[in-house]
């Protein structure tokens, strides 16, 4: 992977590459490592870094992120993760797998609150069955150093106590220090740089792409904006990031991946549907596996096969999402997973009875 983002690589393909904190001086003009660079078109691609909490005491007790997690070279006994989102709920999940004695803590009185209510009750059992020690529904208020402690005070009384401290309570876009103002591209420090739907800043030379500019945080959706970039930036095109349909997914086990619509979405838009659930518990490849906990929801137009979002909660659900975004952006539904043939036994059968369902 090092070697496919390297300059190395980069620069063998023929582009120019200078390495150094870049900055705006104007609204065609760029300087980096000394040189002034003027362009006619130019993308902001920064990406976003780990959002610090405002808990007091936190930064002199200091605590890991996602991304200094994997520094790490010996396991935390006690490992309290702060965030009960993908982030906190992925990391929380494996380190007590790998042996740690896990706290997870979240304000909100679930886990993955943005995501379906059931999908969520089941990663919750996953993770108290792999020993995680759930602290919901409450806040940190304090953190301070105590003895050989890392402790966590909660706005209900309670204090948490562990050897290292991890927070994965979202992400910070990188817009400091890029000379956005000297450029005339308006942004929002906490939600990043402000586009259009062909991804154009308020200054028409200037584009951007990924988590900096976007409220959808994942890598294949900087991939997918990236190119809106570039087809819209050299060669004018009219490509919109509102026609994306972006798939995601949540890497504890089971695995929560979801596309388009939730429920309560589409009841706020005013969007009338029917919903099809298949539990996997009904799938052979799940009994024979033993994964027998999850299930696939489908959101269709109501009266027809449309699909208009999907929630998979399954061992292997990234994986299976695809087929179902691949049917939206086809503009497809129900009617073509129930004529598509399934390998059997294979947990994608779940699709094919959620098409059957609607058949019947």
């Amino acid at each position: 992977m090092s070697g496919n983002d390297s300059a190395l690589r980069f620069r063998e393909l023929g582009v120019d590459v200078y390495l150094g904190a870049g900055k705006f001086t104007g609204k065609d003009t760029v300087e980096v490592a000394g040189k002034t660079l003027r362009f006619r078109r130019a993308a902001v691609t920064t990406g976003a870094r780990a959002a610090k909490p405002e808990i007091p005491g936190l930064a002199d007790v200091g605590y890991l992120t996602n991304e200094t997690v994997f520094n790490l070279t010996e396991l935390p006994r006690r490992l309290a993760v702060v965030g009960a989102g993908p982030i906190g709920c992925e990391l929380a999940q494996a380190l007590a797998r790998f042996g740690s004695e896990a706290y997870l803590l979240g304000k909100p009185p679930a886990l993955l609150p943005r995501e379906d209510a059931k999908a969520s009750e089941l990663v919750k059992q996953a993770m108290v069955q792999d020993g995680v020690k759930l602290f919901l529904g409450v806040g940190v208020v304090r953190a301070e150093i105590n003895g050989m402690d890392k402790v966590l005070h909660l706005a209900d009384g309670r204090e948490v106590r562990a050897d290292a401290i991890l927070v994965g309570v979202g992400r910070t876009p990188n817009v400091a220090g890029l000379g956005l103002e000297a450029a005339g591209v308006n942004y929002d420090p906490k939600k990043g740089i402000h586009v259009d739907d062909r991804l154009r800043t308020s200054n028409p030379r200037i584009f951007s792409a990924g988590d900096v500019c976007s409220r959808y945080q994942f890598t294949h959706a900087a991939d997918a904006m990236a190119r809106i970039v570039v087809q819209n930036a050299l060669f004018y095109g009219g490509a919109k990031a509102s026609n994306l349909i972006i798939p995601w997914c949540t890497y504890t086990e089971p695995e929560v991946a979801h596309v388009g619509l939730y429920e309560h979405e589409a009841k706020e838009k005013g969007v009338q549907v029917d919903v099809f659930t298949q539990e996997m518990r009904h799938v052979d490849r799940a009994i024979l596996d033993g994964d027998t906990e999850g299930f696939v929801k489908i959101l269709v137009h109501k009266g027809t096969d449309r699909i208009v979002g999907a929630t998979i909660v399954a061992r292997h659900a990234g994986e299976m999402i695809s087929e179902l975004t691949a049917v939206m952006v086809a503009k497809g539904g129900l009617r073509t997973l129930g004529q598509t043939i399934h390998p059997y036994p294979t947990q994608a059968e779940a699709l094919r009875k959620v098409a059957d369902a609607y058949s019947r």
